[in-house]
């Protein structure tokens, strides 16, 4: 029997999500369904704004980065009357399943749903994370993103005998600076879950010129926090419909602290920049993998679960586990960097 899905994306955007999109559309349609795309994440069911999906409008969208279907961080029930303009939209649109794509904030949204629409998630956010999940959409592109940008200021640095501290995202997690810290050689790498002390980044600078070594480059993630007990550095004191303060501003900080120290330091914060470019063959991939895997769990009736890609396998989690449950960094991974300059 022919469906009528739903597709969402929200949160921030980042390269494969159009991967998953294109995938999505190719399967439903593979069997019989219709999908219609919802604009502009939850703001999309608020507003009433959608579009019937066709080949036409998936064609070549394999590789671009962002996404056709727009995004935004709207959340429903932190908005006057907004839930029932989502079930009332829903209703209209004659939905039989959404598939949300998007964090556990995005993806939080449907669980609540689920006396109105049957729900299907899909892991998108380039921090990487979502429990249960070893990648989740765009995040490998992001990873290849910042190791070229890392790559770049590694020159500068060199030339300047300089230190060059790089501020990433990652809010609560340091997988991103951590991959892409190893991947581009960083030899400090600050991440949320370690408090950071200056004596130990100052050591590893002064090691590295012991050793003939005139530059060091710190990656160090936005949320990361000192040793001394200080708070996450905030950008504007923003805060978005999901509680989360706007952060930014770390890098500037340790850079500061850094050159009272008598070293020549500079920094940067590479920002939207980590959320952009064509997605990387393997983020286009995997995400087409778990686009796929979302609607195969529709058509098996499997709602209230989540496409995730573990072990080398696609496979599904309950959404309200995946989303609840904390994602843990690789201390042992982590601690082999502290070696690596």
């Amino acid at each position: 029997m022919a469906k009528k899905i739903g597709v969402l994306s929200g949160g921030g955007d980042s390269s494969a999500i159009n991967a998953a999109t294109r995938a999505i559309y190719l399967k439903a349609s593979s069997l019989g369904h219709v999908v219609i795309a919802i604009k502009d994440g939850w703001k999309g069911l608020v507003e009433g704004i959608s579009e019937e999906l066709t080949r036409e409008k998936v064609s070549g969208i394999l590789a671009e980065g962002g996404t056709i279907i727009g995004t935004s961080r709207t959340n429903p029930f932190k908005m006057e009357g907004a839930v029932e303009k989502v079930k009332e939209n829903i209703r209209k649109l004659k939905l039989d399943a959404i598939i949300t794509i998007g964090g556990d904030d995005t993806n939080g949204v449907i669980t609540k749903l689920t006396d109105q629409v049957k729900g299907v998630g899909i892991p998108q956010t380039i921090d990487n994370d979502i429990a249960y999940t070893d990648f989740s959409v765009g995040y490998a592109t992001a990873v290849e993103v910042v190791t070229d940008c890392i790559d770049k200021l590694h020159t500068t640095a060199f030339s300047h005998h300089r230190v060059m501290v790089i501020e990433v995202m990652g809010r609560d997690a340091g997988f991103l600076a951590l991959d892409s810290g190893i991947a581009g050689g960083a030899d400090v790498i600050l991440v949320p879950e370690v408090p950071y002390d200056y004596d130990d980044i100052v050591k590893v600078v002064e090691d590295r010129k012991a050793n003939g070594k005139e530059f060091t480059v710190v990656v160090v993630s936005e949320g990361a926090k000192p040793a001394d007990g200080g708070d996450k550095i905030t950008k504007s004191g923003k805060i978005d419909s999901f509680g989360h303060v706007q952060l930014g501003g770390i890098g500037e900080v340790i850079a500061e602290e850094i050159e009272k120290r008598g070293y020549e330091t500079r920094s940067i914060n590479l920002g939207h920049l980590h959320r952009g470019g064509k997605a990387s063959a393997y983020d286009r991939i995997i995400s087409t993998r778990l686009g796929i895997k979302a609607v195969e769990l529709i058509e098996e009736g499997k709602f209230g679960q989540m496409a995730v890609f573990k072990d080398g396998k696609i496979t599904s989690v309950p959404l309200e586990k995946a989303i609840n449950e904390e994602k843990l960094m690789d201390m042992e991974l982590y601690e082999m960097t502290k070696i690596l300059h």
